[in-house]
């Protein structure tokens, strides 16, 4: 890993419970990255103290729950949530996914942005954090700010969710996405 780092704009991290992820690994990335690398994560219930320090965790609502100790149940909850996660694990930027109710960014400094889905007909969710926590750090290692790579994400999304099992967004229908409905981004 560190022969590509000066080449390494983004780290993904997902876990998905399985033991590969552990706090020692986190470690070793976080500090070989430094400030300069862009490191998302999206934890897993059980884990979210590993990712102290990184740049974005990228929870559900129920993981966001979970890791914050608040049971969101509404806005005000969500919003206390999100402080808290941003709060505990020191990290840059928080977006808690919403399933139909689109996600919600949590910068640190800043305010909360909710960021709507577009209304589309849902097939399968499988792959839909995954392909938010990609579309994010690409788009972002690609110059768009937190909040553009948000809208993004969430346009990428909501392509998989309306097809059959796993799948992936490509540009042309992300861009599409995009056009048909532009949820304002504030």
């Amino acid at each position: 890993m560190q022969s590509c780092l000066p080449d390494i704009k983004g780290i993904i991290i997902s876990d998905y419970c399985k033991g590969m992820i552990t706090r020692a690994l986190i470690r070793k990335v976080l500090a070989l990255a430094g400030s300069r690398i862009f490191i998302a994560a999206d934890p897993k219930i059980g884990h979210f103290d590993y990712y102290r320090g990184v740049s974005l965790i990228t929870p559900n609502i129920n993981e966001a729950s979970f890791g914050s100790g608040i049971d969101i149940m509404d806005d005000k909850t969500l919003y206390a949530a999100g402080r808290r996660l941003l709060k505990k694990l020191q990290c840059r930027s928080v977006i808690i996914t919403r399933g139909d109710e689109g996600m919600t960014l949590f910068e640190n400094g800043g305010r909360a942005t909710h960021i709507p889905t577009c209304a589309r007909e849902v097939y399968d969710v499988s792959g839909a954090g995954d392909t938010v926590i990609a579309a994010l750090t690409l788009s972002h290692c690609a110059g768009a700010s937190l909040k553009e790579a948000a809208d993004v994400a969430n346009h990428a999304a909501g392509v998989v969710v309306g097809k059959i099992g796993t799948a992936a967004a490509t540009q042309q229908e992300v861009m599409e996405s995009m056009r048909a409905c532009k949820p304002p981004v504030p």
